[in-house]
């Protein structure tokens, strides 16, 4: 852990507790509104001449399928859902045709639609209770792949359809928890993970051929991760990313014919991802770099890094490969503007903006830059965290602040754009997103340190992290307040549970109210992970239940004395509605004051524009009220 810590010494803007400060000037201020005119877009593919690319968008205040013409940049819509979200998953290979995936209110179970150019529409995955994700093509393109629970909804098996007729059949039959992670372009190899800890699952080969199953993970090393990266074109090696034996993961190559490891790349922060592009040019691997992505290019055969293009401003985050792969579809990311798409000429080496999300009637001056910090937390330990600063902030013009707390467990607050973050931060509030111990991103030691602790020495660390921003001669000590989603939102009510006099204000989010419960409840599709969650955080049938209920904040709501805004999704399949409603419930009754906004159409986490335009809102005229204690009159900007 010493070496761990003296590398991010070493990357740290920050060497003393004191954070260098800017010169403080007045910006614009801007609603909630403007903000969300702002345009998410995400994925990207290209169609069979590579002329145009499918991609999703929120222009519309809901995600759509969209169609955007490479030449022109115009957009057209391929679908109009004004009621639940949809996301592209591919343009059905030789046709205009395309797959997209959804679901229904949040409820997480996805299915698989076709839609032809005629606009007619057909549910792939039609089961009631189905839960179905798409998995590849297969080599000559004429399949997909997909995995679903349909036969057990505890269990996913892998499926082939043709695109003919659109009829599946099951390839892989899961019963015992292995899950389908890779599939060789011959279909003779399947490899299978299975989850055995949250820092810890086993890997095996399954061969079709000889119905044979090789176990490729070893436990010689310690806990380590594994999880496929994809086959060589002619299924001679498997590449899969591991941190066996080290505290960070890398990328192995297997020789399938005589077992043999090496490792393939490794450096000093976890590697992501890996892919190999369609005719096996390049490969691509990306990079959690201290909370930002990098993305490597390679020549595949030599292995030789090949040069990304130059961008005036952002970096690139993800790269999408044509066929002919003599184009790339960038995705460039920064923390003043949402993510946009740039169109990449590999032979003219010539570099075209697609798209432009961030609102014109916002100055991206006006926002700010996240900075990466890192303090002491309570027994000397280096907790990283992602900073944003009011440009107005000063000593004579103090800023109220937020403790901002990640999901998980085992989540990673990111650098980068996040309209809810710059529009508090432009009405004046601090924002410390603590990543504190248990934290993904910085290595397998740190990840494994809040195992069965939670609630203890990781609420510590945002404890501290409040302690930081009291030392910043900037910061209204008084006005601190924690905000945080899902097990953030937990780490929230806990944090005004167990630390009332560090707390003005609680803001939860979908937050666990009661361990003992969630656990139980947890989606039946989870199954294969329960043993690795309960592992982790307890487990809820044995004597693990004394401790769960003790940092259950159901079970101390007599304790909560601070401001509490609770946001909740009806929908939602992970923390369940009830959670939230005991937990207002018990507070109401100590006389505090506790706003509770219930979200009909969503379930974990606010995906339509309107409910996060409406999640932000009261949230900001919360702080306003409790943490800046100013009246609130009229319409809030």
């Amino acid at each position: 852990m010493h070496k761990i810590l003296s590398l991010m010494a070493v990357v740290s803007l920050l060497a003393a507790c004191k954070e260098k400060t800017e010169t403080p000037r007045e910006v614009k201020q801007y609603s909630i509104d403007q903000f969300y005119q702002t345009e998410g877009i995400s994925g990207g593919v290209f169609n069979k001449d590579e002329s145009k690319i499918l991609l999703n968008s929120n222009r519309t205040k809901i995600f759509n399928v969209y169609e955007l013409n490479l030449a022109d940049t115009t957009i057209q819509p391929k679908t109009n859902s004004t009621v639940e979200s949809f996301f592209a998953v591919d343009y059905v290979p030789g046709t205009n045709n395309f797959l997209y995936s959804a679901d229904k209110g949040g409820n997480e179970n996805s299915h698989l639609y076709l839609q032809k150019t005629d606009g007619t529409v057909k549910d792939l995955t039609p089961g009631e209770k189905e839960k179905a994700d798409f998995a590849g093509w297969t080599k000559d393109k004429k399949s997909f792949y997909y995995i679903s629970n349909k036969r057990n909804p505890q269990f996913f098996d892998l499926y082939k359809s043709d695109t003919g007729r659109w009829e599946a059949k099951m390839l892989y039959k899961n019963d015992s928890g292995l899950d389908v992670n890779g599939i060789s372009y011959n279909e003779r190899y399947l490899v299978l993970t299975k989850a055995i800890t949250t820092d810890k699952n086993e890997m095996y080969l399954f061969d079709a051929q000889t119905k044979t199953t090789k176990k490729l993970s070893t436990d010689s090393l310690g806990d380590a991760t594994y999880n496929a990266a994809g086959f060589e074109l002619n299924d001679e090696y498997l590449y899969y990313i591991t941190n066996e034996g080290n505290d960070f993961s890398y990328v192995v190559k297997y020789n399938l014919a005589n077992g043999i490891k090496e490792k393939f790349f490794s450096t000093n922060w976890d590697v992501s991802y890996m892919f190999i592009s369609e005719n096996g040019k390049y490969h691509v691997i990306g990079i959690n770099e201290d909370a930002r992505d990098k993305v490597l290019l390679f020549d595949h055969a030599t292995g030789k890094e090949v040069e990304m293009p130059k961008l005036e401003s952002g970096a690139i985050s993800g790269v999408t490969i044509s066929p002919s792969e003599t184009k790339m579809l960038l995705t460039v990311v920064s923390d003043r503007s949402s993510a946009n798409k740039y169109l990449y000429d590999v032979e003219k080496k010539e570099l075209k903006q697609l798209t432009q999300t961030l609102t014109s009637e916002i100055n991206s001056d006006d926002l700010v830059d996240a900075k990466i910090v890192r303090f002491k937390s309570f027994d000397g330990l280096e907790i990283p965290a992602v900073y944003y600063k009011p440009h107005n902030a000063s000593s004579s013009n103090k800023a109220p602040a937020l403790i901002w707390v990640h999901g998980g467990p085992g989540g990673q607050s990111r650098a980068g754009y996040s309209n809810s973050i710059q529009y508090f931060v432009n009405h004046g509030y601090a924002i410390l997103a603590v990543n504190n111990r248990g934290s993904s991103g910085y290595g397998k030691a740190f990840y494994k340190m809040d195992n069965q602790n939670h609630g203890d020495k990781d609420l510590k660390d945002c404890v501290w992290g409040k302690k930081w921003l009291a030392q910043q001669d900037y910061i209204d000590t008084a006005k601190i307040g924690i905000y945080g989603g899902s097990y953030g939102g937990f780490m929230s009510l806990a944090g005004i549970i167990q630390y009332p006099n560090e707390f003005a204000v609680g803001v939860d989010l979908f937050g666990v109210a009661n361990w003992m419960r969630t656990l139980k409840s947890i989606p039946p599709y989870w199954e294969s992970f329960r043993k690795a969650l309960y592992t982790e955080m307890g487990d809820p049938t044995t004597a693990d239940s004394v401790r769960l209920k003790n940092i259950s904040p159901l079970y101390n709501t007599e304790k909560i004395k601070t401001p509490l805004l609770v946001l909740q999704g009806t929908n939602d399949p992970r923390v369940l509605q009830i959670e939230s409603d005991e937990i207002v419930a018990g507070a109401k009754k100590n006389g505090t004051p506790v706003e509770y906004v219930l979200f009909p159409d969503e379930g974990h986490g606010f995906v339509k524009k309107e409910n996060q335009i409406k999640a932000a809102s009261e949230t900001l005229k919360f702080l306003n009220k409790y943490l800046k204690k100013e009246e609130v009159k009229g319409k809030l900007n």
